[in-house]
């Protein structure tokens, strides 16, 4: 069975994030999505907030685009919230939006590349291991965390394309597909993912339906998106302004006994 989950998206104001957060708790849902939007919000300082509310909730972080964040940095924060919070935190990178990345001079020219060498830096980190690499994009010089996390979260890698779905398969612990796709382009996605997924690999889907689909409607798409190969579907409520700690609740008590 999938996990279903929740998005708190960036376009949401932060101070809301208490009361979903706590919605979510009473509820009995699972995992709270979070992402990293220029100009919304960043990534981590939502994660840690809903964390910090919360028991037993996992937060995802899908996701934090490399170009914007040197690797240490990156790696500092995800240690330190993960040795803060063990065993609830789930991290992902990506490309970024490149107009975005463009929009603050954080362009490469060959944002594969980075995304190879970060992603490999940044897992050797988390795993505690000292790292020196001089690639196109990234250098580091003997550097190891003095307080690497002591669960290591997964570090899953967003993207739709052949090439960045691959290289999610070989280098991280999972994959993130964005919103719009069917499951049959999950389906068709997941055939360049080259790990075995029943070996504990995570395949995180993010799906919006109208706030007001009923409870059946929404745990039937959840399992069309399992069937595909999803691990997880992380659902944001479409429509203006939706009471998402009413969303969550309801995804918790009536969509998530439906889910098969």
């Amino acid at each position: 069975m999938p996990t279903l989950a929740a998005i708190f998206p960036p376009t949401q104001a932060p101070e809301r994030l208490g009361a979903v957060a706590a919605a979510a708790e009473a509820a009995g849902l699972p995992e709270l999505w979070v992402w990293e939007d220029c100009f919304f919000q960043s990534g981590i300082a939502p994660a840690t907030a809903i964390l910090a509310a919360t028991s037993h909730v996992r937060v995802g972080i899908g996701l934090l685009p490399v170009p914007l964040r040197n690797v240490a940095l990156t790696a500092m924060e995800i240690a330190t919230v993960a040795r803060l919070f063990p065993g609830r935190l789930v991290a992902g990178v990506g490309h970024g939006v490149l107009d975005w990345m463009t929009q603050v001079g954080a362009s490469v020219s060959s944002p594969m590349t980075l995304l190879r060498e970060y992603t490999v830096a940044l897992y050797a980190l988390l795993q505690g291991e000292a790292v020196t690499t001089h690639g196109r994009y990234v250098h580091l010089e003997g550097v190891a965390l003095d307080w690497p996390p002591s669960v290591v979260p997964p570090l899953l890698v967003g993207g739709i394309r052949p090439r960045t779905v691959g290289l999610a398969g070989e280098l991280a612990d999972g994959l993130i597909l964005p919103g719009g796709l069917s499951p049959d382009d999950v389906r068709d996605a997941l055939g360049h993912f080259h790990r075995d997924l029943a070996a504990g690999r995570q395949v995180a889907v993010f799906i919006s339906v109208p706030a007001e689909t009923p409870a059946a409607a929404i745990a039937a798409t959840v399992g069309d998106y399992a069937r595909a190969g999803a691990t997880c579907v992380a659902v944001n409520a479409a429509g203006s302004d939706p009471d998402l700690g009413r969303f969550v609740s309801f995804l918790a008590r009536q969509a998530a006994p439906l889910v098969s």
